[in-house]
């Protein structure tokens, strides 16, 4: 569940990453000049030339990968290394390596350009992208990110993941035997959720009910989730990944979602179906989230299927 300022806004098409609305990709046009080297999953060597960029724009996949085809509407992983380029100087944009963690983009909320470039890559390809003003941000640039409007944008990224929105938990389903507790579907897609009458619980409660057999979850980790989030008054869906059609992701405990999140995700292993019980305190606090009809003294449910961890 976000925090009504989530850190992962700029990908959309309207408004996004650096790597996000300034890639793009098709192939044709001349050759741009642009040449990349180095291993997969390691900061590429850039060399840009020294003078103006074609103007056309270009893709290469310098490493093909053998994993999962990227397809329109999947949450894309990657690892990115961004520049600009106009007549004069080329300059570093962004870089996930040097933070560490690679980027989300929720493909279908992307720039056009962005789209191209990475519908029907396989995880484990290395994709260099050359994208001119035209498939960028246009002649408006973004000041925000200090691009000019006739700045050329170069990208190399690296497909680390990608999740479509039919993904969710997978694993061993696990006995749901406190009462006490809303009792959470199995089954795969969308899990039917009911909660008990009574007065819910007043500490933070963690339950898997499915248990994945991937790696553990480690703070500071970008995860791709699918989640629902309920009212325990009442039983309604406030929020859901499965009724937008679009995966989620965020960085994991580290204040980007609310505590019960941070504090009961990490350590849960990936493949998981986890049932958060969160009070207030751990959730909006007194002053609830009027924009979803949270109220201060609301006990949130949460049923969150972790499908990756990068």
């Amino acid at each position: 569940m976000r925090r009504p300022a989530h850190r992962f806004a700029w990908l959309l098409a309207t408004a996004s990453v650096p790597l996000a609305a300034l890639l793009a990709a098709c192939s044709g046009g001349d050759d741009s000049g642009v040449r990349v080297s180095g291993a997969y999953g390691r900061q590429p060597r850039v060399t840009i030339p020294d003078k103006a960029p074609t103007g056309k724009l270009e893709i290469k996949t310098s490493i093909e990968g053998t994993g999962t085809e990227v397809r329109r509407g999947d949450l894309i992983i990657c690892d990115y290394v961004g520049y600009t380029w106009n007549a004069t100087s080329n300059h570093l944009l962004a870089s996930s390596y040097g933070s560490g963690h690679p980027g989300a983009f929720p493909s279908g909320s992307l720039v056009p350009g962005l789209e191209k470039a990475l519908d029907g890559r396989r995880v484990g390809s290395r994709v260099v992208t050359v994208v001119p003003p035209k498939e960028g941000y246009g002649a408006n640039g973004y000041p925000a990110l200090r691009i000019g409007g006739s700045d050329t944008l170069v990208y190399v990224l690296d497909v680390v993941g990608s999740y479509p929105k039919t993904a969710s938990a997978h694993g061993t389903a696990r006995p749901q035997r406190d009462r006490r507790l809303p009792r959470v579907s199995t089954a795969p897609g969308v899990p039917n959720v009911t909660i008990p009458a009574g007065t819910p619980p007043a500490k933070l409660r963690v339950d898997t009910v499915i248990q994945g057999g991937g790696p553990e979850v480690k703070r500071g980790q970008v995860l791709a989730l699918q989640y629902a989030g309920l009212l325990w008054r009442g039983g309604r869906v406030f929020e859901s990944s499965w009724r937008t059609g679009r995966v989620y992701s965020t960085t994991i405990g580290t204040g980007q979602v609310v505590k019960g999140w941070d504090q009961g995700l990490v350590g849960q292993r990936v493949g998981s179906r986890v049932l958060l019980v969160v009070p207030p305190a751990w959730a909006y606090g007194k002053k609830g989230l009027r924009q979803v009809g949270i109220k201060g003294n609301d006990t949130l449910v949460f049923i969150v299927d972790i499908l990756g961890a990068h």
